[in-house]
């Protein structure tokens, strides 16, 4: 087992918990499932799930206060993100979008954007996120291959 690399899933809204069980196994990097609801995960040794309370931001919290270096965060929360970059850790959405240093400042000004939009329309002309599909389930498998792949090379090195 790499004890170095650990993963950490902002989990209650991730729709790709079982393709990250399923990599942590191959790959035999620590995984922490970071929710503020009970859910069942795998029994297994490099998988634990991490309940915090229901207060408003808790699971960002104590994802932000774990990660380092040598961590991957899995988030589609843009400000989750930017907080685990400064700590310098990988931060991959679960479509497979590889948030980045460079990359944070644009995808904070969207969101900002976009919240600025539905705060301006009717309840009835908002829409929501794009489905989830295979291909982004295929992004995201990939992306977490080639960081980890990265991450355990660099450490051999």
């Amino acid at each position: 087992m790499d004890h170095n690399i650990h993963i950490f899933v902002d989990a209650d809204a991730c729709p790709v918990k079982d393709e990250t069980y399923k990599t942590a196994y191959r790959t035999e990097v620590r995984t922490s499932i970071v929710s503020n609801s009970h859910f069942r995960i795998p029994d297994h040794p490099l998988i634990d799930h991490v309940i915090v309370s229901d207060s408003f931001d808790a699971a960002d919290d104590y994802i932000a206060q774990k990660a380092n270096e040598n961590s991957i965060v899995i988030t589609s929360d843009i400000v989750l993100a930017k907080r685990c970059l400064q700590l310098e850790s990988y931060v991959l959405a679960p479509n497979g979008r590889e948030f980045t240093v460079d990359s944070i400042g644009n995808a904070l000004a969207t969101r900002a954007i976009m919240v600025d939009l539905r705060a301006g329309m009717s309840h009835e002309n908002i829409g929501g996120p794009k489905a989830f599909t295979k291909a982004d389930r295929s992004q995201y498998l990939s992306a977490l291959d080639r960081i980890i792949t990265k991450m355990k090379r660099n450490a051999s090195c």
